[in-house]
Protein backbone atom coordinates (compact mmCIF):
# COMPACT_ATOMS: atom_id res chain seq x y z
CA UNK A 1 0.00 0.00 0.00
CA UNK A 2 3.29 2.43 0.81
CA UNK A 3 4.44 2.19 -2.61
CA UNK A 4 0.92 2.85 -4.48
CA UNK A 5 0.40 5.98 -2.83
CA UNK A 6 4.32 7.18 -3.04
CA UNK A 7 3.78 6.02 -6.86
CA UNK A 8 0.40 7.45 -7.09
CA UNK A 9 1.69 11.30 -5.20
CA UNK A 10 4.93 11.21 -7.53
CA UNK A 11 2.27 11.12 -10.90
CA UNK A 12 0.17 13.79 -8.93
CA UNK A 13 3.14 16.06 -8.55
CA UNK A 14 4.55 15.85 -12.30
CA UNK A 15 1.48 16.43 -13.98
CA UNK A 16 0.92 20.46 -13.63
CA UNK A 17 4.79 20.41 -14.47
CA UNK A 18 3.26 20.16 -18.58
CA UNK A 19 0.75 22.94 -17.78
CA UNK A 20 1.01 25.90 -20.55
CA UNK A 21 0.62 29.32 -20.08
CA UNK A 22 -1.52 30.87 -22.26
CA UNK A 23 -1.56 34.65 -22.50
CA UNK A 24 -5.07 36.84 -23.80
CA UNK A 25 -4.11 40.70 -24.62
CA UNK A 26 -6.18 43.14 -22.83
CA UNK A 27 -7.86 45.32 -25.96
CA UNK A 28 -8.84 48.97 -25.56
CA UNK A 29 -11.28 51.01 -27.64
CA UNK A 30 -9.21 54.07 -28.03
CA UNK A 31 -9.93 57.21 -29.13
CA UNK A 32 -13.27 56.41 -29.81
CA UNK A 33 -13.97 56.00 -26.26
CA UNK A 34 -13.82 59.46 -25.01
CA UNK A 35 -16.38 60.59 -27.85
CA UNK A 36 -20.10 61.43 -26.84
CA UNK A 37 -22.77 59.38 -26.79
CA UNK A 38 -26.63 60.09 -26.92
CA UNK A 39 -27.74 59.23 -22.74
CA UNK A 40 -30.87 57.36 -21.85
CA UNK A 41 -33.99 59.81 -21.95
CA UNK A 42 -33.10 61.70 -24.70
CA UNK A 43 -35.86 62.25 -27.47
CA UNK A 44 -35.24 61.45 -31.14
CA UNK A 45 -35.24 65.07 -31.81
CA UNK A 46 -32.16 65.89 -29.31
CA UNK A 47 -29.83 63.22 -31.15
CA UNK A 48 -31.01 63.97 -34.45
CA UNK A 49 -29.68 67.88 -33.76
CA UNK A 50 -26.19 66.51 -31.66
CA UNK A 51 -25.31 63.73 -34.09
CA UNK A 52 -27.33 64.39 -37.45
CA UNK A 53 -28.67 61.75 -39.28
CA UNK A 54 -27.53 57.96 -38.61
CA UNK A 55 -26.18 55.78 -41.12
CA UNK A 56 -28.87 53.56 -41.44
CA UNK A 57 -32.06 53.80 -39.55
CA UNK A 58 -34.01 50.26 -38.72
CA UNK A 59 -37.63 50.00 -38.66
CA UNK A 60 -39.62 49.36 -35.28
CA UNK A 61 -40.21 45.71 -33.71
CA UNK A 62 -42.16 44.29 -31.17
CA UNK A 63 -44.19 45.79 -28.25
CA UNK A 64 -43.17 48.59 -27.06
CA UNK A 65 -41.20 49.69 -30.43
CA UNK A 66 -38.03 49.32 -30.13
CA UNK A 67 -35.81 51.47 -32.95
CA UNK A 68 -32.08 51.14 -33.70
CA UNK A 69 -30.06 53.53 -35.32
CA UNK A 70 -26.69 52.84 -36.58
CA UNK A 71 -23.87 55.65 -37.05
CA UNK A 72 -21.13 54.68 -37.85
CA UNK A 73 -18.87 54.25 -33.80
CA UNK A 74 -21.85 53.58 -32.29
CA UNK A 75 -25.76 52.35 -32.27
CA UNK A 76 -28.70 54.29 -30.18
CA UNK A 77 -31.65 51.94 -29.50
CA UNK A 78 -35.39 54.08 -28.82
CA UNK A 79 -38.40 53.05 -27.10
CA UNK A 80 -41.10 54.98 -28.80
CA UNK A 81 -39.30 58.55 -28.91
CA UNK A 82 -36.57 58.30 -26.57
CA UNK A 83 -32.97 56.56 -26.00
CA UNK A 84 -33.04 53.66 -23.74
CA UNK A 85 -29.48 52.57 -24.34
CA UNK A 86 -26.08 53.38 -26.29
CA UNK A 87 -23.88 50.81 -27.31
CA UNK A 88 -20.01 51.84 -29.31
CA UNK A 89 -19.56 49.21 -31.84
CA UNK A 90 -16.25 46.94 -31.22
CA UNK A 91 -13.00 48.88 -32.37
CA UNK A 92 -9.82 46.66 -32.78
CA UNK A 93 -6.55 47.80 -31.34
CA UNK A 94 -4.01 48.60 -34.22
CA UNK A 95 -1.90 46.09 -32.31
CA UNK A 96 -4.59 43.40 -32.74
CA UNK A 97 -4.65 44.23 -36.31
CA UNK A 98 -1.21 43.73 -36.94
CA UNK A 99 -1.34 40.37 -35.63
CA UNK A 100 -4.37 39.52 -38.04
CA UNK A 101 -2.67 40.41 -41.28
CA UNK A 102 0.06 38.03 -43.00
Amino acid sequence: MHRLSTVLFTLALAVPANAETIRIPVGYQGQAADAPMPRRGESKTSVLERFGLADQEHPSVGTPPITRWDYRTFSVYFEHQHVINSVRHHQRSAAAQSKVQP
